[in-house]
């Protein structure tokens, strides 16, 4: 800590703990400007746990949505990227794994060793299944996109089978929908795995994807809930899927 004296009554900062054990997540979310740190989110404190067994193995990761901002906030599909921060996170932290990255917008520009990029529409579920049989299996998925309950509900249906046994499924900012997209009356996704978690049976508002989400029961190990903080008021929330 450089010498610097923190006091007891506060909170240590992050950037105190740099450089104490093993490479950590936070570190590097913070320096790459990703919202995963200890600057927003903080989800990089629950990856960590999950990922540093991980860390050496040649995986396949796949995060859909790189960058704030697209239609979810009112933008275009068509603006203008100008950094990928959680790709280049996942690029060092997994240094020998094959990242993907899927968007609304455009980020081909963005090329690096191990990093492939599919533009995709989350609102057309056909498009997600192109998306999906230019993809390989992969270990870890990740969804950060728009956070509309339908697109987080026909991603999953459409690429969880994608996943490899033992294989996370995650989904972020459950308790935050942009209203752009949200369906009025849609199950949403922090309730549809909520239940689940609680009773093994997925209940939805219409009965056709509470059906396509039973078809799954028999590969999903575990379903996990986090709350940022465990403050149900913030918005903070993720679901990890565990697969068999």
């Amino acid at each position: 800590m450089s010498g610097t004296t923190y006091p007891d009554s506060k909170p240590l900062p992050a950037s105190a703990r740099v450089g104490i054990g093993q490479v950590n997540l936070t570190d590097l979310a913070d320096r790459y400007g990703s919202d995963k740190g200890s600057t927003k989110h903080r989800y990089s404190e629950l990856y960590q746990m999950l990922f540093l067994p991980l860390r050496d193995k040649s995986l396949r990761f796949l995060e859909m949505g790189l960058q704030i901002g697209g239609p979810e906030m009112g933008e275009s599909a068509d603006r203008k990227t100008t950094d990928v921060p959680s790709i280049r996170m996942w690029l060092e932290y997994f240094p020998r794994a094959e990242i993907y990255g899927l968007d609304v917008s455009d980020f081909s520009w963005f090329e690096a060793p191990r990093f492939q990029f599919i533009r995709c529409d989350m609102d057309d579920r056909a498009k997600i299944a192109e998306a999906k049989d230019t993809l390989p299996e992969l270990d870890v998925i990740l969804d950060d996109a728009s956070h509309a309950s339908h697109h987080q509900q026909n991603a999953f249906l459409e690429l969880f089978p994608k996943l490899t046994s033992g294989g996370l499924y995650i989904i972020e900012d459950l308790r935050w929908q942009p209203r752009p997209y949200e369906k009025p009356g849609i199950t949403k996704t922090a309730a549809l795995f909520s239940e689940y978690a609680k009773t093994g049976v997925f209940t939805h508002s219409d009965p056709e994807i509470s059906a396509e989400f039973a078809k799954h029961r028999q590969d999903i190990s575990g379903v996990f809930m986090f709350q940022v903080r465990y403050d149900k008021k913030r918005r903070d929330q993720v679901a990890v899927i565990h697969k068999r």
